[in-house]
């Protein structure tokens, strides 16, 4: 029977019922140990100290508190990182949904702020230019840690990849369906536009760098641009959303994530 990878969960979280109507409630936590840590100023903080407390793992995963991970996860991602480290021996950090270089979006993951499926499934490993932050698989050995100049809650996903970059190092989509059951977010707030001036600063070399969210660009006319379309978009968008009071176990079933560990040779 194939073992999971050494690998270890961390999140940061500000509410523990969020935190044990998904992430602790995740099947495929089941058997492993989550560290959680609370009041952080910081993602960027709050990660490097969650790398610190989990220093025995090679891998760390680093997700949101409002993410479920159905049975069979933990398997399946092993053998994710298996074919990843076969195909590309220099990866230094994953996801479970990114952008490519040429901005195809992958994925595949449940969100509820969104009500579907997105992200087109990978056949094989694919390169990224930023990643959502909902879920970031690092590898120790690359050396990376997150940048705790960074303001706020935002790209730390896209400065991450940045980071690998510049090491000369890769960051791989490599298709770990979950669950992310989170709220409906109305409009992009000033933290949002602090985390992208700071972003246009650091790595004026890779601009433009296209996120799930916006593009980052010199000029910064894709923030404007995407602050008009999510005002113009609202109502269907608040119309497709789906309460994250929905089980997130139901979600998954809903989605065919019942047991990922099924079809996973062990």
């Amino acid at each position: 029977m194939m073992q999971p990878a050494p690998f270890a969960f961390a999140c940061a979280s500000n509410s523990d019922a969020i935190l044990n109507a998904n992430l602790a409630a995740s099947s495929a936590l089941a058997g492993h140990h989550l560290h959680v840590e609370r009041n952080a100023p910081s993602a960027t903080i709050a990660y490097n100290r969650a790398l610190d407390a989990t220093a025995g793992a090679e891998v760390v995963v680093l997700v949101h508190h409002d993410v479920w991970l159905p049975k069979g996860w933990d398997h399946l991602l092993s053998a994710r990182l298996a074919e990843l480290t076969a195909r590309h021996p220099d990866w230094a950090v994953a996801g479970a949904y990114g952008v490519a270089p040429d901005y195809r979006q992958f994925g595949p993951v449940w969100t509820s702020s969104l009500g579907q499926i997105i992200g087109r499934v990978p056949l094989q490993p694919e390169p990224v230019q930023s990643f959502d932050e909902m879920l970031i698989v690092l590898r120790r050995t690359s050396g990376l840690r997150f940048d705790e100049a960074q303001p706020g809650w935002h790209m730390y996903g896209a400065d991450i990849v940045c980071q690998a970059r510049a090491a000369g190092r890769g960051a791989y989509a490599i298709g770990l369906p979950c669950i992310h059951n989170d709220r409906f977010h109305g409009a992009l707030g000033p933290d949002f536009t602090e985390s992208y001036r700071w972003m246009q600063r650091k790595w004026p070399q890779f601009l433009p760098i296209q996120t799930p969210v916006t593009k980052i660009s010199r000029s910064g006319l894709h923030l404007w641009r995407e602050r008009r379309n999510m005002r113009k978009s609202l109502g269907f968008r608040e119309v497709d959303a789906v309460d994250t009071g929905a089980p997130a176990a139901v979600l998954a079933q809903r989605c065919g994530w019942s047991d990922l560990g099924a079809s996973v040779p062990r």
